[in-house]
């Protein structure tokens, strides 16, 4: 029942965030701070990832393709289509959970410790509204960042490609340009969408809601990312099997 008890109270918060809504003067304020906080932040760190994944993707592709009568045009096809339909999408977003679902649960949870929270609500503010949405808002940036992941991802194999002499140049870019589908694009920004939503709703619940100390903080942020990773890889399936079957 503590489940039920904690999706619906997840769905009537969701309502709340765009109930009452905090003045414009101020938002944008908030809005700007957690655009820096959440996505200008984490652009170092995707783009680490983005570029070495991207790379092992390819090299492990062309390791694997021992049949010389497999174009070598594959290597670059294949680095493709992973990193544009799931790994960009998918486990940047998981990573994401870690990073940006982490700081937001800490950092409401810590209001709500220190009691700033009850003092919003007692100057009849809407305390949901003032703390979620700028997040939310944010979070709406978040397929810029999945973009510089598909460019890097891409870009990280076409140099393993070329300096590791699996294949060369020609052949991976005429691999990255073979039966280019652009529905496979709208796909994969459909799911950012989705997950962005989810990363700004799901860690902001958890420290919303949160009861305790110190101690109970750094517990919400282990939970937060757990259940945002949870609720990442099944909408991923649900969307997959909707989209692409």
């Amino acid at each position: 029942m503590s489940y039920l008890h904690s999706i619906g109270q997840y769905f009537l918060m969701i309502k709340e965030i765009f109930r009452k809504p905090t003045k414009w003067s101020v938002m944008r304020r908030l809005v700007f701070k957690d655009i820096d906080d959440l996505i200008i932040n984490s652009i170092g760190i995707v783009s680490f990832i983005a570029f070495f994944v991207g790379g092992v993707v390819t090299i492990q592709t062309a390791l694997n393709m021992t049949n010389p009568l497999i174009p070598k045009t594959l290597v670059g096809f294949a680095t493709r289509q992973s990193v544009i339909l799931e790994f960009a999408p998918t486990f940047i977003s998981i990573i994401m959970a870690g990073k940006v679902g982490s700081f937001i649960t800490s950092s409401i949870g810590t209001m709500r410790v220190t009691e700033q929270i009850d003092a919003l609500e007692v100057m009849g503010i809407n305390a949901i509204n003032y703390l979620v949405f700028p997040k939310f808002v944010a979070l709406m940036l978040y397929p810029f960042l999945i973009s510089i992941a598909m460019f890097l991802g891409i870009l990280g194999g076409m140099a393993a490609c070329v300096f590791g002499g699996f294949a060369s140049l020609d052949d991976y870019i005429a691999g990255i340009q073979m039966d280019f589908i652009p529905f496979h694009m709208l796909y994969a920004f459909i799911k950012t969408f989705v997950f962005a939503f989810l990363l700004a709703t799901i860690p902001s619940y958890h420290g919303f809601y949160m009861t305790g100390g110190a101690l109970e903080v750094g517990k919400a942020s282990t939970t937060s990312f757990v259940w945002t990773s949870v609720a990442i890889i099944l909408l991923n399936y649900i969307l997959t099997q909707m989209m692409l079957s």
